[in-house]
Protein backbone atom coordinates (compact mmCIF):
# COMPACT_ATOMS: atom_id res chain seq x y z
CA UNK A 1 0.00 0.00 0.00
CA UNK A 2 2.72 2.49 0.94
CA UNK A 3 4.51 1.86 -2.37
CA UNK A 4 1.38 2.76 -4.38
CA UNK A 5 2.37 5.66 -6.65
CA UNK A 6 -0.75 7.67 -5.70
CA UNK A 7 -0.73 7.00 -1.93
CA UNK A 8 -0.08 10.68 -1.17
CA UNK A 9 -3.33 11.57 -2.93
CA UNK A 10 -5.55 9.70 -0.46
CA UNK A 11 -6.95 10.99 2.82
CA UNK A 12 -5.83 8.41 5.40
CA UNK A 13 -6.52 10.59 8.44
CA UNK A 14 -9.34 8.32 9.70
CA UNK A 15 -6.89 5.41 10.09
CA UNK A 16 -5.93 5.26 13.77
CA UNK A 17 -4.30 1.89 14.52
CA UNK A 18 -2.45 -0.69 12.43
CA UNK A 19 -1.51 -4.11 13.78
CA UNK A 20 1.05 -5.98 11.71
CA UNK A 21 2.78 -9.34 11.99
CA UNK A 22 3.12 -12.74 10.24
CA UNK A 23 6.80 -12.17 9.40
CA UNK A 24 9.50 -9.61 10.27
CA UNK A 25 8.75 -6.21 8.75
CA UNK A 26 11.76 -4.77 6.90
CA UNK A 27 12.87 -1.67 8.76
CA UNK A 28 12.84 0.42 5.57
CA UNK A 29 9.18 -0.49 4.97
CA UNK A 30 7.91 0.38 8.46
CA UNK A 31 9.88 3.65 8.42
CA UNK A 32 8.25 4.55 5.09
CA UNK A 33 4.83 3.61 6.50
CA UNK A 34 5.38 5.88 9.50
CA UNK A 35 6.16 8.74 7.10
CA UNK A 36 3.20 8.08 4.79
CA UNK A 37 0.65 7.73 7.63
CA UNK A 38 2.19 9.77 10.47
CA UNK A 39 -0.91 9.85 12.70
CA UNK A 40 -1.25 6.08 13.07
CA UNK A 41 -0.47 4.07 16.20
CA UNK A 42 1.57 1.06 15.06
CA UNK A 43 1.49 -2.29 16.88
CA UNK A 44 3.58 -5.32 15.96
CA UNK A 45 2.54 -8.76 17.24
CA UNK A 46 4.62 -11.93 17.04
CA UNK A 47 3.48 -15.47 17.73
CA UNK A 48 1.98 -18.52 16.08
CA UNK A 49 -1.21 -20.56 16.08
CA UNK A 50 0.27 -22.94 18.68
CA UNK A 51 0.47 -20.05 21.15
CA UNK A 52 -3.06 -18.86 20.76
CA UNK A 53 -1.52 -16.86 18.89
CA UNK A 54 0.40 -13.91 20.45
CA UNK A 55 3.75 -14.15 22.26
CA UNK A 56 5.26 -10.66 22.03
CA UNK A 57 4.10 -7.14 21.15
CA UNK A 58 5.97 -4.00 20.15
CA UNK A 59 3.66 -1.13 21.25
CA UNK A 60 3.12 2.24 19.53
CA UNK A 61 5.43 4.16 21.87
CA UNK A 62 8.34 2.06 20.60
CA UNK A 63 7.60 2.91 16.96
CA UNK A 64 9.87 5.95 17.07
CA UNK A 65 13.20 6.82 15.51
CA UNK A 66 14.37 9.33 18.12
CA UNK A 67 14.24 9.80 21.87
CA UNK A 68 14.70 7.49 24.88
CA UNK A 69 12.26 4.85 23.57
CA UNK A 70 13.91 4.54 20.15
CA UNK A 71 16.15 1.70 19.04
CA UNK A 72 13.69 -1.20 19.24
CA UNK A 73 11.99 -0.83 15.86
CA UNK A 74 13.72 -3.92 14.47
CA UNK A 75 12.44 -6.03 17.34
CA UNK A 76 9.16 -7.93 17.77
CA UNK A 77 8.70 -6.41 21.21
CA UNK A 78 8.55 -8.03 24.65
CA UNK A 79 6.56 -10.96 26.03
CA UNK A 80 2.88 -10.26 26.62
CA UNK A 81 1.53 -10.73 30.18
CA UNK A 82 1.38 -14.39 31.18
CA UNK A 83 4.00 -15.50 28.66
CA UNK A 84 7.63 -16.36 29.32
CA UNK A 85 10.14 -16.22 26.46
CA UNK A 86 13.58 -17.81 26.35
CA UNK A 87 16.18 -18.19 23.61
CA UNK A 88 17.38 -21.78 23.78
CA UNK A 89 20.37 -23.43 22.14
CA UNK A 90 21.70 -26.96 22.12
CA UNK A 91 20.11 -29.35 24.63
CA UNK A 92 17.49 -26.65 25.28
CA UNK A 93 19.91 -24.59 27.38
CA UNK A 94 19.27 -20.82 27.41
CA UNK A 95 21.90 -18.87 25.49
CA UNK A 96 23.43 -15.54 26.64
CA UNK A 97 21.65 -12.29 25.76
CA UNK A 98 22.10 -11.17 22.13
CA UNK A 99 23.16 -14.69 21.11
CA UNK A 100 21.01 -16.29 18.40
CA UNK A 101 19.09 -19.46 19.28
CA UNK A 102 15.55 -20.78 18.93
CA UNK A 103 12.71 -18.64 20.28
CA UNK A 104 10.81 -20.72 22.85
CA UNK A 105 7.82 -19.85 25.02
CA UNK A 106 5.64 -21.15 27.80
CA UNK A 107 2.38 -19.99 29.35
CA UNK A 108 -1.29 -20.83 29.68
CA UNK A 109 -1.86 -19.77 26.07
CA UNK A 110 0.36 -22.54 24.67
CA UNK A 111 -1.37 -25.52 23.06
CA UNK A 112 -1.62 -28.92 24.75
CA UNK A 113 -0.43 -30.62 21.57
CA UNK A 114 -1.21 -31.40 17.95
CA UNK A 115 -4.33 -33.46 17.33
CA UNK A 116 -3.43 -37.15 16.99
CA UNK A 117 0.29 -36.36 16.47
CA UNK A 118 1.97 -37.35 19.75
CA UNK A 119 5.52 -37.54 18.35
CA UNK A 120 5.35 -34.08 16.79
CA UNK A 121 3.74 -32.74 19.97
CA UNK A 122 6.52 -34.15 22.12
CA UNK A 123 9.20 -32.69 19.85
CA UNK A 124 7.56 -29.25 19.70
CA UNK A 125 6.80 -29.05 23.44
CA UNK A 126 9.95 -30.71 24.79
CA UNK A 127 11.45 -29.58 28.08
CA UNK A 128 8.21 -27.75 28.88
CA UNK A 129 8.77 -25.10 26.19
CA UNK A 130 6.97 -24.42 22.92
CA UNK A 131 9.70 -24.52 20.28
CA UNK A 132 8.60 -22.02 17.64
CA UNK A 133 11.06 -23.00 14.92
CA UNK A 134 12.11 -19.34 14.69
CA UNK A 135 15.68 -18.21 15.20
CA UNK A 136 16.06 -15.09 17.28
CA UNK A 137 17.89 -13.26 20.02
CA UNK A 138 16.89 -11.29 23.10
CA UNK A 139 18.57 -8.07 24.19
CA UNK A 140 19.32 -6.89 27.73
CA UNK A 141 15.89 -5.23 27.96
CA UNK A 142 13.96 -8.39 27.05
CA UNK A 143 13.13 -7.34 23.48
CA UNK A 144 12.99 -10.25 21.04
CA UNK A 145 14.53 -9.95 17.57
CA UNK A 146 13.39 -12.53 15.01
CA UNK A 147 16.22 -13.34 12.62
CA UNK A 148 14.91 -16.25 10.54
CA UNK A 149 13.02 -19.49 10.46
CA UNK A 150 15.48 -22.09 11.72
CA UNK A 151 14.94 -24.12 8.55
CA UNK A 152 15.61 -21.04 6.39
CA UNK A 153 19.04 -20.29 7.86
CA UNK A 154 21.77 -20.39 5.20
CA UNK A 155 25.15 -21.97 5.96
CA UNK A 156 27.62 -20.48 3.48
CA UNK A 157 31.33 -21.22 3.81
CA UNK A 158 30.76 -22.39 7.38
CA UNK A 159 29.08 -19.11 8.40
CA UNK A 160 25.43 -18.80 9.46
CA UNK A 161 23.52 -16.26 7.39
CA UNK A 162 20.03 -15.15 8.47
CA UNK A 163 17.92 -14.17 5.50
CA UNK A 164 15.95 -11.47 7.32
CA UNK A 165 19.11 -9.40 7.86
CA UNK A 166 20.03 -9.62 4.18
CA UNK A 167 16.47 -8.79 3.12
CA UNK A 168 16.49 -5.74 5.38
CA UNK A 169 19.58 -4.47 3.58
CA UNK A 170 18.07 -5.08 0.15
CA UNK A 171 14.81 -3.34 1.08
CA UNK A 172 16.79 -0.18 1.83
CA UNK A 173 17.38 0.15 -1.93
CA UNK A 174 14.80 2.68 -3.13
CA UNK A 175 13.97 0.73 -6.31
CA UNK A 176 13.11 -2.57 -4.58
CA UNK A 177 9.44 -3.55 -4.24
CA UNK A 178 9.89 -7.00 -2.67
CA UNK A 179 12.60 -9.57 -2.17
CA UNK A 180 13.39 -12.96 -0.68
CA UNK A 181 16.79 -14.37 0.26
CA UNK A 182 17.34 -18.13 0.05
CA UNK A 183 20.19 -20.60 0.12
CA UNK A 184 20.98 -22.45 -3.10
CA UNK A 185 23.55 -25.24 -3.62
CA UNK A 186 27.09 -24.14 -4.40
CA UNK A 187 30.13 -26.37 -4.98
CA UNK A 188 32.53 -23.93 -3.33
CA UNK A 189 30.48 -22.45 -0.48
CA UNK A 190 28.11 -25.35 0.25
CA UNK A 191 25.20 -22.95 0.04
CA UNK A 192 25.20 -19.63 -1.76
CA UNK A 193 23.25 -16.59 -0.58
CA UNK A 194 20.82 -15.93 -3.43
CA UNK A 195 18.36 -13.05 -3.65
CA UNK A 196 15.14 -12.99 -5.66
CA UNK A 197 14.16 -9.36 -6.24
CA UNK A 198 11.27 -7.55 -7.89
CA UNK A 199 11.76 -3.88 -8.62
CA UNK A 200 9.21 -1.11 -8.46
CA UNK A 201 7.41 -0.27 -11.68
CA UNK A 202 9.50 2.02 -13.85
CA UNK A 203 12.64 1.56 -11.73
CA UNK A 204 15.82 -0.10 -13.01
CA UNK A 205 17.87 -2.64 -11.06
CA UNK A 206 20.96 -4.69 -11.84
CA UNK A 207 22.67 -7.55 -10.04
CA UNK A 208 26.04 -5.81 -9.52
CA UNK A 209 24.40 -2.68 -8.14
CA UNK A 210 22.30 -4.62 -5.63
CA UNK A 211 25.27 -6.64 -4.40
CA UNK A 212 27.35 -3.46 -4.00
CA UNK A 213 24.42 -1.87 -2.11
CA UNK A 214 24.47 -4.79 0.35
CA UNK A 215 28.25 -4.61 0.83
CA UNK A 216 27.78 -1.06 2.13
CA UNK A 217 25.41 -2.29 4.86
CA UNK A 218 26.26 -5.82 6.02
CA UNK A 219 29.29 -8.10 6.29
CA UNK A 220 30.65 -9.45 3.02
CA UNK A 221 29.89 -13.11 3.75
CA UNK A 222 26.21 -12.22 4.27
CA UNK A 223 25.82 -10.45 0.93
CA UNK A 224 24.11 -12.17 -2.01
CA UNK A 225 26.52 -13.90 -4.35
CA UNK A 226 23.81 -14.02 -7.00
CA UNK A 227 20.63 -12.04 -7.70
CA UNK A 228 17.60 -13.11 -9.72
CA UNK A 229 15.53 -10.18 -11.00
CA UNK A 230 11.86 -10.96 -11.62
CA UNK A 231 8.92 -9.00 -13.00
CA UNK A 232 6.06 -10.92 -11.38
CA UNK A 233 5.08 -10.63 -7.68
CA UNK A 234 6.68 -13.27 -5.47
CA UNK A 235 4.45 -16.21 -4.44
CA UNK A 236 2.58 -15.68 -1.17
CA UNK A 237 0.88 -17.92 1.35
CA UNK A 238 -2.65 -17.27 2.57
CA UNK A 239 -1.12 -15.35 5.49
CA UNK A 240 0.80 -13.08 3.12
CA UNK A 241 4.23 -14.66 3.70
CA UNK A 242 6.57 -15.14 0.75
CA UNK A 243 6.74 -18.86 -0.07
CA UNK A 244 10.47 -19.49 0.00
CA UNK A 245 9.89 -23.22 -0.49
CA UNK A 246 8.59 -22.46 -3.99
CA UNK A 247 11.54 -20.19 -4.75
CA UNK A 248 14.05 -22.79 -3.54
CA UNK A 249 12.46 -25.76 -5.32
CA UNK A 250 14.00 -25.32 -8.81
CA UNK A 251 17.48 -24.78 -7.36
CA UNK A 252 17.37 -27.93 -5.22
CA UNK A 253 15.72 -30.22 -7.78
CA UNK A 254 17.65 -33.47 -7.99
CA UNK A 255 19.43 -32.92 -4.68
CA UNK A 256 19.13 -35.74 -2.14
CA UNK A 257 18.77 -33.31 0.75
CA UNK A 258 18.07 -29.64 1.35
CA UNK A 259 21.50 -28.86 2.75
CA UNK A 260 24.67 -28.92 0.65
Amino acid sequence: MIHHPDVAGYDLSSLQDVLYGASPMPEAVIEKAMQVIPGVRWHQAYGQTESGPVLTVLPPERHVLEGPLAGKLKSAGVAVPGVEIAILGENDVEVPRNRVGEICARGENVMLGYWNQPELSEKTLRSGWLHTGDGGRMDEDGFVFVVDRVKDMIVSGGENVYSAEVENAIYEHPAVAECAVIGVPDDKWGERVHAVVRGKDGESLDEAGLIAHCHERIAGYKCPRSVELVDEPLPLSGAGKILKTELRAPHWAGQEKRVH
